[in-house]
């Protein structure tokens, strides 16, 4: 690993002038399981880390009746899984949450870290100089291409490995930034960016940007009830990345869905919606044969690579499985 220095600043304002300052040589510091992991391998060489763990009320993880979730950018996953409030009303989250990593990963992640972490496409991480490190080639088009992406890829073709990105988008969640001394704040849907936009990074963020937090509107639904939920389907029965995750919420009256969602990971350089589905769904009652015919139409514009079709079969069943759980049919 290559030496660098090291500066703990005393607050926000100090933070994101330094990484503004030092560019591409500098790095936000937090939970670091991922980051020291890509230092180690020498896949980036920062000059400088910054760590952001002293910086004040971003560890705050709060629930107000009738507004909804703040998650400060520096709560551990753990603590997200765990909390009442997440598991009875945002479900989709906590579960997620649960999913990720390892017990010892998810007791020192952070949420931000996890939605900010790099792609696990072996190239990537290995001895290549791919597209993404600012060669030329995307090696998993005539290479080893089995855990990549089935649509929305090129020229790149990783998948993102975040669980919680996946349930945060289907709750709607929205994303609090630091920069120039002003917040903004934005829709997760707009915070991951596709290859075709930008081919060397995942997200919007630019040198001097701090996520602060993470916000999830209150849902409630007075005349009927709301469920969410998540899967994960892995290769391992312990901790891993997702092959195909997907998260859901409903809006239920009557014994019919008035609306809802279903997002998807492990298929997309992005999480993504499936908008077929979710739009068929709105209406539907609760019926285990309607159901099943919705999940068997998901991905209509899949593209797969030549070792990954077998995602398309895997990602309908698990969004059949998903809705048969949180539906509760």
């Amino acid at each position: 690993m290559k030496n660098f220095n090291y500066i703990k600043p005393k607050d926000l304002a100090e933070a994101s002038r330094l990484l503004k300052t030092y560019g591409a040589d500098g790095v936000p510091f937090a939970g670091g399981t991922d980051l020291l992991g890509l230092m180690k391998d020498g896949i980036i060489k920062p000059s400088t880390v910054i760590d952001l763990k002293s910086i004040p009320n971003l560890d705050k993880l709060i629930y107000t009746p009738g507004q909804g979730l703040t998650i400060g950018a520096l709560v551990p996953l753990a603590e997200i899984a765990r909390l009442d409030a997440v598991l009875e009303k945002y479900t989709a989250l906590a579960q997620a949450a649960a999913e990720a990593a390892s017990p010892q990963i998810r007791n020192l992640g952070t949420i931000a870290g996890n939605l900010c972490q790099r792609p696990r496409c072996w190239y990537f991480r290995g001895d290549f100089n791919c597209l993404r490190k600012g060669g030329d080639t995307c090696f998993a088009v005539e290479g080893e291409n089995k855990y990549h992406c089935i649509t929305d890829g090129g020229p790149c073709f990783i998948i993102h490995p975040s669980d919680t990105a996946v349930a945060l988008l289907c709750l709607e969640a929205s994303i609090s930034i630091f920069s120039n001394n002003r917040t903004t704040t934005i829709p997760i849907r707009d915070f991951f960016t596709l290859p075709s936009q930008n081919i060397t990074s995942e997200n919007i963020l630019k040198p001097g940007d701090i996520i602060t937090q993470i916000n999830i509107p209150d849902i409630s639904n007075p005349t009927g009830s709301i469920r969410s939920g998540f899967l994960k389907q892995k290769e391992r029965t312990g901790w891993d990345f997702a092959t195909v995750s997907a998260a859901a919420i409903f809006y239920i009256e009557d014994d019919t869905i008035i609306s809802g969602s279903v997002s998807l990971g492990g298929i997309a350089p992005i999480p993504i919606i499936e908008k077929s589905v979710s739009k068929q769904l709105s209406g539907c009652p609760l019926d285990p044969d309607r159901i099943s015919e919705i999940a068997s139409s998901a991905l209509p514009n899949a593209e797969p690579m030549t070792q990954n079709a077998y995602k398309i079969p895997l990602t309908r069943n698990l969004i059949q499985r998903l809705l048969c759980q949180v539906l509760e049919i």
